[in-house]
This record gives structure tokens, sequence and C-alpha cells, in this order.
């Protein structure tokens, strides 16, 4: 759980860089998912600074899901949003409303409660069809956010973000498919292509959506997409539970915690100048 909290540290910092970055990154093709925009993007300082706090985020996660279940590491990393928030209330003077405070204790509930009733891992490493199936997933992220980048306004950038939380959530489970780590094993597991395909189409979906849009709407788009739906999978394939009779206060712990990060999505935004 350390592992998680350490990522949610690094990747709520990272996405106000990123989001910064991607704002002062020209617009290229009225498309709303611009690969363009990526390249111009990594000519920002802020946004390499952000990869580079991603990249060790990505570490900690990857450490935190070899420990707990993927649910556990799901609402650890909407966190972010709260270190973000607070973050932002003392070093850049932005006032939180009582809600706001609320929202922060509720995501610090949620994941003490979901660390109090989490079991290790599930044991289950899926199947051929799964890992099949998350890399078909991961191809659909990019074909969907091609998609999505063709609505109006808001929705657009709600979609884009559901998108990138799709994408996030295409890797979470991805890394915990690649069980055997010999180099002939993991060339011949689609996992491995799921885990790059899905993280790439993720921050290309992530950063067209801060660019073209509501990055509040963006971000809790990204919410829901990497936390919901990867926490059914660790369930239902790969036998993540909770310690014995306290599902319901995971449960509770999970809502809390998303439910206080999307309260607080609105963090997402880069501060003005």
């Amino acid at each position: 759980m350390v592992c998680a909290l350490g990522a949610a540290v690094c990747f709520g910092v990272a996405s106000v860089l990123q989001a910064v970055a991607s704002r002062a990154a020209e617009a290229g093709s009225g498309s709303g998912v611009d690969a363009r925009l990526l390249v111009r993007a990594l000519g920002q300082w802020r946004y390499v600074a952000g990869l580079g706090l991603d990249a060790v985020g990505f570490v900690l996660e990857i450490i935190a899901l070899r420990r707990l279940p993927i649910y556990a590491v799901g609402a650890a990393l909407a966190a972010s949003l709260a270190v973000t928030a607070v973050t932002a209330s003392r070093l850049l003077r932005v006032r939180l409303s009582g809600a706001e405070w609320g929202a922060v204790a509720a995501v610090c509930g949620g994941l003490a409660m979901l660390g109090l009733a989490s079991g290790a891992e599930g044991k289950g490493s899926g199947d051929t069809a799964l890992r099949v199936g998350v890399l078909c997933a991961a191809v659909a992220v990019l074909a969907v956010g091609g998609a999505a980048g063709r609505l109006p306004g808001r929705a657009r950038a709600a979609a884009l973000g559901l998108g990138a939380g799709f994408g996030f959530g295409v890797v979470e489970v991805a890394v915990r498919l690649i069980d055997d780590l010999a180099p002939s094993a993991v060339l011949a597991n689609p996992a491995t292509y799921a885990l790059l395909i899905g993280g790439g189409a993720a921050f290309l979906l992530l950063t067209s959506a801060l660019h073209r849009g509501s990055v509040t709407a963006a971000t809790a788009g990204m919410v829901i997409g990497e936390t919901i739906g990867p926490a059914l999978v660790g369930i239902a394939a790969l036998g993540d539970r909770t310690r014995d009779g306290l599902a319901p206060l995971a449960a509770a712990g999970f809502a809390f915690a998303l439910l206080g990060a999307l309260a607080l999505a609105r963090f997402g935004e880069p501060p003005p100048a």
C-alpha cells in the first residue's frame, strides 16, 4: 500500500505538469486525438518531468500490483487527486471548500478501510483467452478514442479521459497477466503487447483530453475508467479477494475513495498563471 500511495503522489504531480505542458503546446489538427500534439508536448520540460514522475510511479505501481488486489491499487491511484488538491491548497494558495476538504477526508478514509480489508493479490494468472482479450481491449482503446475525439465540447473531454482510463486499466490488468519474466515468455505473451499499446494509447488520449477541453471532465472520466473495470476483472478472473468477512468494508472503502476522487476532479486543471 505504501508503494501504491507513492505512485499516487507521482501521478498526481505529473498530471498537473502534463496539463500545463499540453496547454502550452501549439494546437495541431482539429481531431480530438492528435499524435502531433504529443510530440510537441515532449518539447516542454514540464511534460518530460511529468513523464519522469510517471516512470517512477509506474515502477511503484507494479510492485503494488504484485502484492495487493487490483481494486486496492486502483483506488489508491485515484487518490492522486487528493494529493494534488492538498498540495495546491498549500503551495498555490488554492482555496478548498468545506465539501472538497470532506472529499479529501473521504479518500483518506476509504483508503484506510481498503488497507484493513484487502487480502493478498489473487493467485490466478489468467488464461490465454483473457490475455488475448486484454490485447484486443488495448487496440479498441485507440479506435474508440478516435471516435470520441469527434464529440462536441465537454462530452469529448470526458470521453477521451474515459478512454485514457481504460488504457491505464489495461496496463493494470496486463501487469498481473505477465507471470513468467523469461525473455522468450514475455515476448510470446499477448499481455506484454497489451501493456505497451494500452499505456501508449492512454498517454495519447489523456494528452489530447487535457488540451482539447475540460480537464475536470477528462480527469473524472479517467478515474472511472482506470478503477472500476480492472477491479471487476481482478475479482472475476484473477481471484482477488478481501480478508474473511471484510468484503462490505472493502466495498465501502472503494466507493468512498472513488467518489471522493471524483469530487476533486477539478484539481486536474492547471492553476492560472
